[in-house]
């Protein structure tokens, strides 16, 4: 049988997006959720060192993600609100990564990180049902997804032990020696546990390691853990939660210590977003939130392996 030509693949994919964002717009209509646009451009950089940004030649930063944005406008006393739209990360392109990419984040005001655990398998469900698609759904703490896929205690086991795990799975990685205990266990999930999860099913992993907790809440009973999740279809990260975090000087704390992360890995150090800290000063009502990648969502719901299948014109096309 002739194949599709590639104009053809991208066609299809450009209608089928038009479907998925009509749903997702419909799901939020349903409950009540604000629909709002943030800036694009930042005076504000992304301190995350595991995060490429674009800078303008103005000075000014692409987002990477309308968070800060759509906090300080929840702190003024917006309520319920998404934004859908379009983000910004210099790095990878191919099968999952686009340096331009369409992402989904939204807010639920007074909501425990559990709820929206659930509110996200939910949207994911009810956008498969349009497109014949179910996943089951799978809960698991981060501790207990390491221990049952590999058999190693995330919150105890020594940097040692998490290069002995790497050697034992055979990865192969270059300067694995100079990686700290965060970037290991990160090699340990992208090499090892997320190739081996059931691509039938949505995984909610939950109560990441405090050291991991990046704008999210430390658990109150256990301050070894983020109130932190992540989703996952199959294998492939879709959405990353936080209860988030509402303490303008720790969040000041946590900036800092991201740059000082950046300037240890001979990367620039950026400028924080004031106007996010003076909103947290001001008072962020407590409240949940999640950015889910809609490419990666409508790969997902077509059966593709392959986000440029999904995008009009991908990366070396634009």
């Amino acid at each position: 049988m002739p194949t599709e030509s590639p104009a053809a693949v991208r066609l299809e994919g450009v209608v089928q997006r038009a479907r998925l964002l009509s749903l997702l717009r419909g799901f939020f209509a349903e409950r009540n959720v604000l629909e709002l646009e943030t800036p694009v451009l930042s005076s504000a950089g992304n301190s995350d060192p595991g995060i490429n940004q674009f800078q303008t030649r103005c000075g000014r930063w692409l987002r990477t993600s309308p968070e800060y944005a759509i906090k300080r406008l929840l702190a003024d006393g917006l309520g319920d609100c998404y934004e859908l739209g379009r983000v910004f990360r210099a790095g990878e392109a191919g099968s999952w990564h686009n340096p331009e990419f369409t992402m989904l984040e939204w807010y639920r005001v007074g909501w425990n990180y559990t709820d929206l655990m659930a509110e996200v398998a939910e949207l994911v469900n009810d956008c498969g049902d349009a497109f014949g698609k179910q996943w089951q759904v799978k809960t698991v703490s981060y501790r207990d997804w390491f221990r049952d896929a590999i058999d190693l205690d995330p919150l105890v086991a020594k940097r040692q032990d998490l290069l002995n795990a790497i050697d034992h799975f055979g990865i192969a990685l270059q300067g694995a020696t100079d990686f700290d205990r965060d970037a290991l266990l990160d090699v340990l999930v992208s090499h090892e546990i997320q190739p081996s999860m059931d691509p039938h099913t949505l995984t909610l992993v939950s109560l990441y390691p405090a050291s991991q907790a990046a704008l999210a809440q430390l658990h109150a009973a256990d301050n070894r853990l983020a109130e932190r999740f992540e989703v996952f279809v199959g294998p492939v990260e879709l959405a990353n939660g936080y209860q988030e975090l509402t303490d303008a000087v720790q969040q000041r704390e946590r900036f800092e210590e991201e740059n000082q992360k950046r300037r240890d890995a001979g990367l620039t150090p950026v400028p924080l977003d004031e106007h996010l800290l003076a909103a947290l000063e001001t008072g962020l009502p407590r409240c949940t939130g999640v950015a889910l990648g809609v490419d990666r969502l409508l790969a997902a719901l077509t059966g593709s392996s392959d986000i440029r299948q999904c995008l009009a014109l991908p990366w070396a096309l634009a």
